[in-house]
């Protein structure tokens, strides 16, 4: 098991040292990619088959205790989102490989090394036990990505890139300071000492550390009024750097929050987080239908369904940290994909814009497809996975009597559902536009970035056909992360 641990975060960084090596042969360099992302991939699905059967693993490095040391935990929440991170990775590469190869399409040699080194961030984000190692991670997954954003060196990516890292940096600043504070205030970094010390500071320093904390991994999170930087930056990235970005970055944040949060007890905080999640949720969904690009859209509804995890979270019950869970884990796929139908619909039109675009249900049926399925997914309409994470934290509302966010909820996705007619309209019913310019691709080559589709499609429609033991699983998550002295006991026995 520790194994397995150990070659979900290095893989990915071996496959970026040789990828780097192999930069001026595309076709090794990708290879060598896809197969060590992968690997990760495989090893997080088989961590999930061991935590099942046995239990939490707890990796000490180098054998310090965790009060010193670096400690990586592989428990169920850390289990069950993990393999459905690196998985998205895998596709998104997979159609990178279709893309990177169009006539007279960039071949950038760095993409695919940096993915990589976003890949192990990702994975030690998910996997650590203490604050400052997840301090080291997120820096991993901001160099990366910025580069990433920004490699193809166009005057719009670097500007909305910029804004990108600004308030990225921002917010790793305020991490570095609130772990210098945590350590200050408890004399240590590890969550396990954390959940317990925490809890004895007085109640002003116990809330003024959660409040913080909340900045942090709610600027990582994109949640109101620290959203801004998202929807300027993300429609500029290329298709396969937005996708992953869209899936992935915003949830580290909500995963870190959720973990953060329950752990060490701030119930108290709950009721911010509740007006922030509901903010959230209308301002995101309001923006979407203001836009008119597929892209901007999209990235608006980023922002709106980070606030049903952030609902779930500020309940602070079982109920509630289940549906959490189980949105963090349907969203990951379902926006992963849409971005890259997002991509399909590019590389067919010439652009994503709905006043330029339309007919193309008739043309390609196909895209039609693929961009419904996880449209009406998003919307949570049932029978597809949204419907059940939805109804797993408006549930939890009603429960907890919280009735304003469970109508904010409500009202967010009727607008979800607008603004995904509105792309449909706009992109697949109609005439077909005179401006369409499709990109020159090869039929295999589109055949590839096709099938990496389906393939996160099928991935979404498989969350769905097991959405009962998926929530079972984040169910018994919810409970030891509500029952922290399950996690402490793991960690330091």
């Amino acid at each position: 098991m520790t194994a397995l641990l150990t070659a979900a975060i290095l893989a990915p960084l071996l496959g970026g040292g040789l990828g780097l090596i192999l930069r001026d042969r595309p076709v090794l360099r990708d290879i060598v990619t896809l197969a060590t992302i992968a690997a990760a991939a495989l090893s997080a699905f088989a961590m999930l088959y061991e935590v099942q059967r046995n239990g939490t693993t707890v990796l000490r490095v180098g054998g310090w205790h965790p009060e010193l040391g670096i400690v990586l935990v592989a428990d169920l929440f850390a289990l069950l989102v993990l393999p459905v991170a690196l998985s998205i990775i895998v596709v998104v590469e997979i159609f990178a490989v279709g893309q990177r190869r169009t006539r007279g399409g960039a071949n950038p040699q760095l993409a695919g090394p940096l993915l990589c080194v976003l890949t192990s961030g990702v994975s030690l984000s998910i996997l650590t036990g203490d604050l400052f190692t997840l301090f080291v991670a997120f820096e991993m997954i901001l160099v990366s990505s910025y580069v990433l954003l920004t490699h193809q060196g166009q005057r719009q990516q670097s500007r909305s890139g910029m804004t990108y890292v600004v308030m990225n940096l921002l917010a790793s600043t305020l991490f570095l300071f609130g772990v210098a504070f945590v350590y200050t205030a408890t004399g240590t970094v590890n969550m396990a000492l954390l959940a317990e010390r925490i809890p004895q500071l007085s109640d002003g320093v116990r809330l003024g550390i959660g409040a913080w904390f909340f900045v942090v991994f709610g600027t990582k999170a994109a949640v109101f009024p620290l959203f801004s930087w998202l929807p300027d930056s993300y429609p500029t990235a290329p298709t396969t750097i937005t996708a992953v970005f869209a899936g992935l970055l915003t949830k580290i944040g909500v995963y870190s929050m959720i973990r953060f949060h329950t752990i060490t007890g701030m119930d108290d905080l709950g009721p911010v987080m509740l007006t922030v999640a509901g903010i959230t949720m209308i301002v995101g969904a309001f923006g979407a239908l203001a836009q008119s690009d597929v892209k901007r859209i999209l990235s608006f509804h980023v922002i709106s369904q980070i606030g049903y995890m952030l609902m779930g979270l500020g309940l602070f019950t079982t109920a509630g940290t289940t549906g959490a869970i189980l949105f963090l884990i349907h969203h990951m796929p379902v926006k992963t994909v849409l971005f890259l139908v997002g991509g399909l619909i590019e590389n067919e039109q010439g652009t994503s814009r709905l006043d330029r675009s339309g007919g193309l249900a008739r043309q390609r049926p196909l895209i039609a497809v693929l961009f419904a399925i996880p449209a009406l997914s998003l919307a949570g309409l049932p029978p597809f996975s949204g419907f059940v994470a939805k109804l797993g934290v408006i549930s939890a509302g009603i429960e907890a009597a919280s009735i304003p966010i469970v109508v904010a909820a409500l009202v967010g996705g009727a607008l979800t559902l607008l603004s995904m007619t509105k792309i449909w309209i706009g992109v697949f019913w109609g005439k077909q536009s005179q401006e369409r310019n499709p990109v020159p691709t090869s039929p295999a080559n589109r055949r590839l970035m096709r099938a990496a589709t389906g393939l996160a499609v099928a991935g979404t429609l498989t969350i769905s056909f097991f959405a009962g033991t998926l929530f079972d699983l984040s169910r018994q998550a919810a409970e030891d992360l509500r029952n922290p002295s399950v996690y402490i006991e793991e960690v330091l026995s």
